[in-house]
């Protein structure tokens, strides 16, 4: 098996590429260790053209939480855009120009972090505008790209995942329970091996339960 991880300085992608590693080859690039700023497409589609061999996986766990607005007066539209850049447009500029590297006869994977504030139907509190539209723009995206990925891939999965709270420095100032890198990786990974191509475009936590869109 070879794999690609995009953003895998942070924690939860550090754990990912190396669980990946005990399956087989893995490539792991990051904005910190390679200048990949999955927000310029240029930068991108260099990093990528490096690349002529299949993957079997792509997995992209970059992302940023920004300040979180507690209310309507915190929204900054210049913010918002920085977050949809980042957790939205990043994810699938690296689909759309690794998309050649994922083979066609055989089952694939394209996996990007979301999060279950994404979801609007499971939206109850409110706040954090910019990054709960950032999630959501990506579910959608993913969603969309997933019925076209089909037509030319037809064993590939395209997935959105809700890793849960896992502590990284991103959580570090939230109170709630953390998984640790390691075990969000292996669940994440177990939901992404039981994925079958009926379920690419879908939204899932790291129990394997589809998330409300």
């Amino acid at each position: 098996m070879r794999s690609l991880v995009i953003g895998a300085s942070g924690g939860i992608g550090a754990a990912v590429a190396a669980a990946l590693a005990a399956r087989g080859e893995v490539v792991a690039l990051s904005r910190a260790a390679n200048g990949l700023d999955v927000t310029d497409e240029a930068r991108v589609a260099e990093a990528l053209a490096a690349f002529d061999g299949a993957f079997d996986m792509v997995f992209v766990a970059t992302g940023a939480l920004g300040q979180p607005e507690k209310t309507l007066k915190a929204f900054d539209a210049g913010a918002f855009a920085a977050q949809v850049a980042l957790n939205a447009a990043g994810p699938m500029l690296v689909l759309k120009h690794a998309l050649r590297l994922m083979p066609r006869d055989r089952r694939s994977t394209f996996a990007a972090l979301s999060a279950r504030v994404g979801s609007i139907g499971d939206n109850r509190l409110g706040g954090w505008y910019s990054y709960r539209a950032s999630k959501a723009a990506l579910n959608q995206l993913l969603h969309t790209a997933a019925v076209e990925v089909a037509r030319s891939h037809p064993q590939a999965v395209v997935a959105a995942l809700h890793p849960g709270t896992v502590a990284t420095r991103f959580t570090a100032g939230y109170a709630a329970d953390k998984l640790a890198p390691e075990a969000a990786a292996r669940r994440l990974l177990a939901v992404l091996d039981g994925l079958g191509p009926e379920d690419s475009g879908g939204f899932f936590d790291h129990r394997g339960e589809a998330v409300p869109w």
